[in-house]
């Protein structure tokens, strides 16, 4: 039996009214990718802080022991003198300093006195080949894709003499194709010897690189699973997950369909920074009543800028074409005409966009929509707790209370927190911008039920995903987007995976 790289023994963290991890066991052995899954506020990242020293030695109960060694990391530079690196979900970059520049960011080449930047773009080019990025380590950062800003991370983390590569849902923000060559690199980085614990709520992913899974369950180790030993299936998988058989990943619905409630006519918008780009081309869709019509595509494809222009002009410049609301045409110049018109956009980006993360749960909820809890322009606090707690009660938000920060929620639940917020505004139209990314099975299953229970109440929800079965397992309709043009228009009986990849790939430039 082979002396395992890395064990975490009895690992034990607390946060003001909540036991974040109880009595965590894990064990990697060099040279395995070791997938940790769980549901939203299982522990995971909890833990791979605690291994990284985010959290400190004596902020945690519990053993850390690393090549044989008992270790006690007061804070993350000490983990990364060991080798172990962790990769975060939200991406450590600075846009505006060099592919180069970030990888040596705090480990910079040369002497104390002096940086020197020829062995530091010279080795920087060395390890961008190694992960298979054939970019210019003297380009910015801003201006390469999200898919090889990843690859970036992985090139810095190699850049520090990487042993253990923990990565966090590295694959979040990516579409298929970019996510399938970051795990291939990852298959490709265990064959030279590296050791990988990778955290991710895609078990399709999970099943293709990991050689073992460990899952956890509200803070505790449920089992780990060992490929090639164990019955690995992702029945079982969620079974440990959520405590229970999910037997239908998607919920199960009757449509009923009323009338057309919004229609988007020869819509063209304009990037705001690159004059003469469209992002969205003479855009024809409709939207009825009681319906979820998805707009599937390619990262890039418009979709986010199309959803954003239409919410009171968000995004794009030179904004023309026509919208309909309930046969009336509306001209919705700003976001508080959008939401007045019932309209309301549920960013792809909630830590960002969607949410005050150093604001209570209280006060997200209701922010959209402050004249509901207002009397004479003066907010009622009383009624503000009271619709709180409805939606806290509704959307089944685990939380310790309504004046918990939404910074410290999991992220399915800040997820609840945001639809509650739109919920609220009363809409009778929401666009889901990438409703359940970042999100765990059990979750997800949650948020489709409360799209179901929307368009069972006569509302409409548009809903944009990369995630192709979640478009086929939830619309009535599909329209498929590519380079800012509507290229396909599909029946949910007529729609299949290789049916809107095909759409896709014929409606390319130069195909």
């Amino acid at each position: 039996m082979q002396t395992p790289l890395l064990e975490m023994k009895s690992i034990t963290k607390v946060f003001p009214g909540v036991r974040a991890l109880d009595n965590v066991n894990l064990q990697v052995t060099e040279g395995e990718i070791h997938a940790l899954v769980g549901e939203n506020g299982a522990g995971k990242s909890t833990l791979m802080n605690v291994l990284s020293g985010i959290y400190p030695y004596g902020s945690y109960e519990g053993d850390i022991i690393y090549q044989g060694e008992v270790c006690k990391f007061g804070r993350i530079k000490d983990s990364e003198s060991k080798g172990i690196v962790i990769i975060h979900q939200e991406l450590a970059l600075v846009p505006y300093l060099t592919i180069g520049e970030n990888m040596f960011l705090g480990n910079e080449r040369g002497s104390s006195l002096r940086v020197d930047w020829d062995e530091t773009f010279s080795k920087a080019d060395e390890i961008l080949k190694t992960v298979g990025l054939y970019e210019s380590s003297r380009m910015l950062v801003k201006d390469i894709g999200v898919g090889k800003q990843q690859l970036v991370e992985i090139a810095k983390a190699l850049a520090k003499n990487v042993k253990l590569l923990i990565l966090d849902e590295p694959t979040a923000s990516l579409n298929e194709s970019d996510s399938r060559k970051l795990l291939d690199l990852i298959l490709q980085l265990k064959q030279a010897g590296m050791t990988s614990i990778l955290i991710s709520h895609k078990l399709s992913e999970i099943s293709y690189v990991a050689d073992k899974i460990t899952i956890l369950r509200d803070g505790s180790t449920i089992e780990t699973l060992v490929k090639g030993e164990d019955d690995i299936t992702e029945g079982r998988i969620v079974k440990g997950m959520v405590g229970r058989d999910l037997v239908d990943r998607f919920p199960k619905r009757e449509a009923k369909i009323g009338g057309v409630c919004m229609e988007v006519k020869d819509w063209t918008v304009y990037h705001p920074a690159y004059e003469g780009r469209r992002v969205c081309d003479e855009v024809n869709i409709q939207l009825r009543r009681g319906e979820i019509v998805g707009i599937s595509g390619l990262m890039g494809a418009g979709r986010t800028e199309l959803a954003m222009s239409i919410f009171g002009k968000s995004y794009g410049a030179h904004i023309s074409g026509h919208l309909f609301i309930n046969g009336k045409e509306v001209h919705l110049h700003k976001v508080k005409d959008a939401i007045e018109n019932k309209l309301a956009y549920v960013t792809e980006d909630r830590k960002s966009n969607g949410l005050i993360l150093n604001a209570p749960i209280r006060e997200n909820i209701t922010m959209a929509k402050m004249d509901k809890i207002s009397r004479h322009q003066v907010l009622d606090k009383d009624l503000e707790i009271s619709v709180a707690s409805e939606y806290k009660d509704k959307l089944k938000t685990k939380c310790a209370s309504i004046e918990q920060k939404a910074s410290s929620l999991s992220g399915g639940n800040q997820q609840k927190v945001l639809l509650s917020k739109w919920m609220f505004a009363d809409p009778e139209i929401l666009i889901l911008d990438e409703p359940t990314r970042g999100i765990d099975v059990g979750a997800k299953y949650e948020i489709y039920c409360i799209m179901n229970q929307l368009v069972a109440e006569g509302k409409s929800v548009l809903m944009i995903s990369s995630e192709l079965p979640e478009i086929l397992g939830m619309c009535d309709r599909i329209y498929v987007m590519n380079e800012g043009k509507i290229v396909s228009e599909l029946n949910r009986e007529d729609a299949s995976q290789e049916v809107i990849m095909s759409c896709i790939l014929q409606s390319s430039k130069g195909a």
